[in-house]
């Protein structure tokens, strides 16, 4: 089983992709901005397993610059995580258009322009996953909080592309869901709201997301499904 994770040098990211070590996949792709610290991921990962664990440090605000299918090898990809998140906390009156881009850019085109350059190598594979993480703050009807529009608002979006897609590509045999998360203890939650300690940890949510991602979704395509004990 081949995986591709992005958003892998901290937080969830990080603990997925040490989940699905664990886990004995065949080979993971982990994409991030920051080359240091997924050196320093594939290192622990060494002593965790025998997954080859190849690093990607790639923007995804760039990855419509790049040729992703060929830097991978034309190989099979099983599963695609789409991890990676932006967040801006600021009034709206206040957000610029470079911060709106730049939110849209991680947690909506960058995943979109992935999937597509990867398309080819998902309908290689007999049991294609994508999960788009999301958040309950995308989620209608869950509670909003001031000074997130441009990250609610994104991942209200990456929600609806989740179930677009699911109907696009069934046709592919590619399963398409979004895991819509609530608080967890990460430096994202941290700054959006300063002193406010969650119940999840980044290392247990990485382990429910992996089993999603491998198993427990045979049953399950085009949904947005809450994984949260609050909100935040």
């Amino acid at each position: 089983m081949n995986v591709v994770v992005t958003g892998a040098s901290s937080g969830i990211g990080y603990e997925i992709v040490k989940e699905l070590v664990r886990a004995n996949v065949h080979t993971i792709y982990a994409i991030s901005r920051n080359r240091n610290q997924l050196d320093a991921l594939k290192e622990e990962c060494k002593s965790i397993g025998n997954t080859e664990v190849i690093v990607l440090p790639i923007d995804l605000c760039e990855i419509n610059t790049m040729d992703l299918n060929s830097v991978i090898n034309n190989e099979t990809i099983d599963i695609i995580i789409n991890n990676a998140g932006y967040l801006v906390n600021k009034p709206f009156e206040n957000i610029s258009l470079q911060q709106l881009e730049q939110v849209y850019q991680t947690n909506v085109f960058g995943p979109f322009l992935l999937i597509q350059q990867l398309l080819s190598n998902l309908k290689k594979s007999k049991i294609a996953h994508i999960v788009n993480i999301g958040s309950m703050g995308g989620v209608q009807g869950a509670s909003k909080f001031p000074g997130l529009s441009a990250y609610s608002s994104s991942k209200a979006a990456i929600a609806s592309l989740s179930e677009c897609l699911a109907e696009e590509l069934k046709k592919d045999n590619i399963k398409v869901n979004c895991l819509a998360l609530g608080a967890v203890n990460t430096e994202m939650l941290s700054s959006a709201f300063p002193g406010y300690t969650a119940q999840m940890q980044p290392k247990d949510m990485a382990k429910y997301i992996v089993r999603f991602a491998m198993k427990d979704y045979q049953f399950i395509n085009g949904k947005i499904i809450p994984i949260s004990f609050s909100t935040p």
